[in-house]
């Protein structure tokens, strides 16, 4: 059966909100993903994934050409259209990411970011060589997903167990869905789509953080939530 996990509705904006100010999503995971990204500017970016338009609106504000945003949700779609208020720099795009991109061009992107993403989809081998299709050479892929040992202490059991799991979100409410990855599993799957490692991060929060939420800023400190790596087409 196939699995639908785009953040719609009331976990759309639930998620939306996150993105603004968590402890998570805005001061761990997008710093670290924005630092590995360098110098943006002139560049034209796919962000794959794009959820509410936050990595959109930084990578503009920091030179970015063009950017093209890629998003199953309509309602992560929708903020981010209120977010970017008419860019015109910028393209959205409603898309199945278990899809393949035959609506973008090869060789046509310097820079795709896929920020808490790849984790969700089934079709990963398909995702990556479609990625490495529309870069253009010698172009970067910056992707995060859930950390291998940050899923095996919250979930518990084998290490190497990659099955789908459902994780609680807004104190049980609702969950989202995911596939654990080894660090192998992870590494292999992008070295084999043809690209580059050319630098790996393990995001720790920044000191906004502490001021959200001190308690999980501590944790974090010590034990990282998050993986991110740039990569280079080969």
């Amino acid at each position: 059966m196939r699995i639908n996990t785009a953040y719609e509705g009331p976990l759309g904006d639930h998620f939306a909100a996150l993105a603004d100010d968590s402890p998570y999503n805005a001061h761990t995971d997008r710093p670290a993903m924005l630092a590995l990204a360098g110098d943006v500017a002139g560049l034209r970016v796919l962000d794959v994934g794009c959820g509410a338009g936050h990595y959109i609106a930084e990578l503009r504000a920091r030179g970015a050409a063009e950017v093209v945003g890629i998003e199953g949700s309509r309602t992560l779609l929708a903020h981010a259209r209120e977010r970017l208020n008419g860019d015109t720099a910028v393209t959205l795009h409603r898309h199945d990411l278990e899809e393949p991109l035959a609506f973008l061009a090869g060789d046509s992107f310097d820079l795709a970011i896929m920020a808490l993403v790849l984790h969700h989809i089934e079709a990963r081998g398909q995702l990556l060589a479609e990625l490495r299709r529309v870069l253009r050479p010698g172009g970067r892929l910056l992707v995060s997903t859930t950390h291998p040992t940050a899923d095996w202490t919250y979930f518990g059991g084998s290490y190497c167990d990659e099955s789908r799991v459902e994780l609680p979100v807004k104190d049980g409410a609702m969950s989202i869905s995911y596939r654990r990855m080894t660090l192998q599993t992870f590494l292999n799957e992008l070295l084999d789509a043809g690209f580059a490692l050319e630098r790996v991060a393990e995001p720790r929060p920044t000191e906004e953080a502490r001021r959200i939420d001190e308690r999980r800023y501590l944790e974090s400190r010590q034990a990282p939530s998050f993986l991110a790596v740039r990569m280079r087409k080969i």
